[in-house]
């Protein structure tokens, strides 16, 4: 399951809107930057959102007509780009704005319905049906309860980002690098 225009070894999260991805994604961020790993982020939004409020002079350049929005400091950068779609973006086409020479690996929260390495997760009290079933680039559930059917795939204990993210570093890189805590990136 090789995404076009990934250099880098990439997995993502998957579930339905208000079941905490970008929670658990900022404790596993947490984590992962303590042990040492440089990672990228990509994150789907399914309405139209802003990164700039009103007022600010990104905004109101972008809201006049411009058609890419740079806006820099001594501590960072971004990019934002206007572009009318019929259709929701591939992430395979994001991935080519990423430097992912300055990274170790790369997560992905949503995508849901693209065909590449996922955790999915899962609240039953939510009511939401599980995407597992019907996924077969699911690797693992994270869930905070048992689950209404049984699986093979590995369960992960959502409140436990330590854990997430040692499946994660062993699913990306193998058992070793698991063991040596981002020993190649230090």
């Amino acid at each position: 399951m090789k995404l076009n225009n990934a250099h880098l070894p990439i997995l993502g999260f998957a579930a339905f809107s208000g079941t905490g991805k970008t929670t658990l994604l900022v404790k596993l961020l947490t984590v992962l930057r303590a042990r040492g790993y440089r990672i990228g982020v990509v994150k789907h939004a399914h309405h139209s959102f802003e990164i700039d409020k009103p007022g600010k002079d990104s905004f109101e350049l972008r809201k006049a007509g411009a058609t890419q929005t740079l806006v820099a400091s001594r501590e960072r950068w971004a990019l934002v780009t206007e572009e009318a779609r019929e259709q929701e973006p591939r992430l395979s086409g994001l991935l080519r704005h990423l430097d992912q020479q300055t990274l170790d690996f790369i997560l992905v929260e949503g995508f849901k319905a693209e065909r590449f390495p996922k955790i999915e997760l899962y609240r039953p009290r939510l009511g939401h049906p599980l995407l597992h079933p019907d996924d077969d680039s699911i690797i693992a559930i994270a869930t905070d309860s048992p689950l209404p059917v049984n699986t093979s795939l590995p369960l992960l204990d959502l409140n436990q980002p330590e854990s997430i993210a040692n499946f994660i570093v062993e699913f990306l890189f193998g058992s070793d690098q698991a063991n040596n805590c981002a020993s190649h990136s230090q």
